[in-house]
């Protein structure tokens, strides 16, 4: 068995949630006899190439798709038969209308569906999404979980309510020990929940907790953004999400606005750290405080938001 398979592509820095006019690397890694993870520009990708076919989660952002389906040549030269999404994301879902149009059938949660037919607007983005194009649509939806039976493994898709959206699931290869947590998972920087599309804190604690309860000390983790995991990672990762939620409950059960919330420094043990990627410490206690207070919307808060840093 391989693991750690390199295909460099082109080389570039990459940010989450957003393409760039610049050239890109691709880093495949092999985790079994079957299962990839990819890495490029945009959400990480899960592979799975086998006598069945090939299938894969998610789909990076519009502008590589041709390198993205380049990079998945160098793996397997079938068609792609099946695409899963975990959430609706233009950094997962981009590469869906060309794939779509070439004959894979797109599977996706319910509430994907819905997002993707209908306008989007994100208060956090400052943007507005339109409806995407026919082919780039799920064309196979579910409620609460799917599997496919593929590749000499069942893998299951689980619904995990109001996590990072309304429409997340994450994806467990059983056989492979292998799970693909979507944007659940932001491995080595702070998570971005999307409170304008349905998203809360306490559901991606609730997306851990049920991907460990999968897991076992051998399983390699995909976060949706970040390097590789394992389980001890995605452990860590749980604890300082509950520990923040705390450090947050305790201010808001004082009273405290979001303002004084955020100038209290919740985050400070993990904002060096983790702070300086993407989501800043003031945007992470943001959505702590949203999620904890019920407001299902982004609320820049009334204050420069590097004052604490």
């Amino acid at each position: 068995m391989k693991f750690l398979l390199c295909v460099v592509v082109l080389c570039a820095s990459i940010n989450p949630l957003h393409a760039e006019d610049k050239p890109v690397e691709f880093n495949t890694f092999q985790l079994s006899d079957t299962v990839y993870m990819l890495r490029g520009q945009g959400g990480n990708v899960g592979i799975s190439d086998g006598e069945d076919g090939l299938f894969i989660i998610d789909d990076q952002v519009r502008p590589v798709t041709k390198e993205l389906l380049e990079a998945i040549r160098k793996i397997s030269g079938k068609p792609i038969k099946i695409v899963v999404n975990t959430h609706y994301h233009a950094d997962h879902v981009g590469g869906n209308e060309a794939i779509g149009g070439a004959g894979a059938m797109i599977i996706a949660h319910d509430n994907i569906r819905k997002r993707m037919t209908t306008e989007q607007v994100s208060i956090f983005m400052n943007a507005t999404t339109p409806p995407y194009a026919k082919d780039a649509l799920p064309l196979v939806t579910f409620n609460d979980r799917m599997s496919l039976h593929m590749n000499g493994e069942t893998a299951t898709a689980y619904h995990v309510p109001n996590g990072h959206t309304d429409g997340d699931s994450i994806i467990h290869f059983p056989v492979s020990n292998v799970i693909h947590m979507g944007d659940m998972f932001f491995n080595g920087l702070y998570p971005y929940v999307d409170l304008d599309a349905g998203g809360s804190i306490q559901g991606l604690v609730a997306a851990a907790d049920l991907a460990l309860s999968l897991a076992d000390d051998s399983t390699r983790i995909i976060p949706g953004h970040g390097p590789l995991a394992v389980t001890d990672d995605l452990r860590s990762y749980r604890d300082y999400l509950v520990q923040a939620i705390t450090n947050v409950q305790e201010l808001v059960d004082q009273g405290m606005t979001l303002e004084q919330v955020i100038a209290a420094e919740p985050t400070k043990e993990w904002d060096e750290e983790l702070g300086k990627t993407w989501i800043t410490p003031p945007q992470f206690a943001t959505f702590i405080y949203n999620s904890l207070k019920g407001i299902h919307r982004y609320t820049p808060p009334k204050m420069v938001e590097t004052e604490s840093s």
